[in-house]
């Protein structure tokens, strides 16, 4: 298909070389034959009439001069000696460029010669004469005037027919000229068309045939019968995209028997899995109240037995009874988060539109008593909608900030809950001024029951990020570290925290060591939803 396209190509590619270079000839054929004909020998023409004028002129005023002695009629002679003379002057100017150049500059001179001649021999000798002569002088030179002026009318005549044959001439190329270009612009218009012709055949024949026998085989295959061969024998393009789109048709038929065998497979295993699942869940909250159950008894009765014989008992028995009520709430403690850690995206995970800002004080009021005994500083911007469950967002608040609180440094903590537009989703971000987190740490700590700190130190169950984690990826965000230096939002001299919430119309950014924690939501449905790309002005200080 590409050789006939080049090879039909390459002929119309001469047919337009050929037509072009005729037309490029006839147009500048035409255009001398205008020039020739416009501007050299009809102006010559029109220079010639006026030297005839001009030698009539002065003829006529000779004439008058010798009959009447007159000087209007000499200056009337004068005048028309010197429109002889110009018009002689761009009669000459226009010779280098007129056709028979040298004959008819033969005849202007034969004219001007005999011009001379006749002023010579008449004009001259009269305008001599009449002073002394008076009217006679015009009768004795009428001869001489015969004989002189026809040859100057013999002159303008020879002169003016051979211009006319020049004119007659230049018509004839003019009109050549143009038949020569109307010629070439039929041969490209013609090539057009045959171009256009052999376009179509080609297009038809090479191209939409083969195309639609292959397009009735793939509809073929499309309706159902996959194992409808695809071949089109010619031309060689469209022969091997067949045998390509055939043999794709191949491995598809393959990989779609594999995979109906693999779905089949996963269904049952889904089926079992979801029957493995619900058993767990059924069996995480029956271990749950049989676990806490013997831990609370273990608890109660330590605690009843230091209590009546605590004065019997020395210090370390006391210490033993500590360690082992201590255990025993750890223990409760991490069965309860594992139970949360569980539950996430499993139980009550429905999500819809709701304010951040509804989390985020339930969180602060759960928080309220550890806020007020370690004077923390909780500020925020203004929070927009989101997407989400209401419980679990406000967990991944409590967590965050709480954490916050527990990792303090000797400062009261600062914690600001800080908001923006990242695309299409929002981005929240929790600062604080604490004790912050090495670098080489910060893709262990979303990992459940990873501690980077001894229960000694900080106390806790190491599940708490990796329920945040969860959390945010189950509303298809992410949660990450941003370890930089640590600045945290909040006014510039912020009072101990109240567990109450007031309005601040400013804050500024505390430059202390700290963490900073990010993490994304997607937003609410409507676009009353979308406050400023950087969050809003107004923030909380709580």
């Amino acid at each position: 298909m590409g050789r006939w396209f080049t090879l039909a190509g390459v002929g119309i590619a001469l047919v337009f070389m050929v037509s072009a270079v005729v037309t490029i000839n006839s147009i500048e054929e035409t255009r001398e034959a205008r020039e020739t004909l416009v501007d050299v020998v009809d102006p010559a023409a029109l220079r010639l009439l006026e030297i005839s004028n001009a030698m009539t002129s002065q003829e006529s005023s000779v004439r008058a001069y010798g009959r009447t002695n007159e000087e209007a009629s000499l200056r009337d002679y004068r005048n028309a000696i010197t429109a002889e003379n110009t018009a002689v002057g761009a009669l000459v100017a226009l010779l280098p460029r007129m056709p028979e150049r040298q004959a008819v500059s033969a005849e202007v001179a034969r004219l001007r010669v005999a011009g001379e001649a006749w002023r010579r021999d008449y004009a001259e000798t009269v305008i001599a004469a009449v002073p002394t002569l008076k009217t006679d002088a015009a009768r004795q030179n009428a001869n001489i005037n015969a004989t002189r002026f026809t040859e100057v009318r013999q002159s303008l005549t020879g002169l003016q027919s051979h211009l006319n044959r020049l004119h007659e001439a230049g018509v004839v190329r003019f009109d050549l000229g143009w038949q020569a270009l109307y010629a070439a612009l039929i041969g490209v218009t013609s090539a057009l068309v045959v171009a256009g012709i052999i376009a179509v055949l080609i297009v038809r024949y090479a191209v939409l045939r083969p195309l639609a026998e292959l397009n009735q085989q793939v509809r073929a295959v499309a309706q159902g019968d996959f194992d409808h061969k695809l071949r089109v024998e010619r031309p060689a393009e469209l022969s091997e995209l067949s045998g390509h789109v055939d043999a794709m048709r191949r491995r598809i038929l393959a990989e779609w028997r594999r995979s109906s065998e693999t779905q089949r497979k996963l269904e049952d295993q889904t089926a079992e899995l979801k029957r493995s699942n619900g058993e767990l869940e059924q069996f995480a909250y029956v271990a749950s109240h049989d676990l806490q159950e013997p831990l609370r008894k273990v608890a109660s009765f330590t605690q009843m037995l230091d209590q009546r014989y605590g004065d019997q008992l020395d210090e370390r028995a006391k210490q033993y009874i500590a360690f082992s009520v201590d255990g025993a709430k750890r223990m409760q403690m991490l069965i309860n988060d594992l139970l949360d850690f569980s539950r996430v995206g499993r139980m009550g995970g429905e999500r819809s539109r709701i304010d951040a800002t509804v989390p985020f004080r339930a969180a602060l009021n759960n928080l309220g008593a550890t806020i007020e005994d370690t004077g923390a500083t909780v500020t925020h911007d203004e929070l927009p909608a989101v997407h989400g469950n209401r419980a679990q967002l406000t967990q991944l608040f409590q967590n965050l900030i709480g954490n916050a609180i527990k990792f303090h440094s000797q400062e009261p903590p600062v914690i600001h809950i800080g908001v923006r537009r990242a695309g299409e989703m929002w981005e929240f971000s929790c600062t604080d001024n604490g004790i912050g987190i090495d670098s080489k740490y910060t893709d262990r700590i979303f990992l459940i029951f990873q501690r980077l700190h001894g229960r000694d130190v900080y106390a806790g169950t190491g599940i708490g990020l990796a329920l945040c984690k969860k959390i945010v990826e189950y509303h298809g965000g992410r949660i990450w570290v941003d370890n930089g230096d640590g600045e945290t939002t909040g006014d510039s001299e912020t009072p101990a925290s109240t567990g109450k919430t007031e309005n601040s119309a400013s804050a500024g950014r505390t430059a202390t060591p700290g963490t900073t924690f990010r993490w994304t939501l997607p937003p609410g449905d409507t676009a009353e939803d979308l406050p400023s790309p950087e969050g809003g002005d107004s923030q909380d200080r709580s």
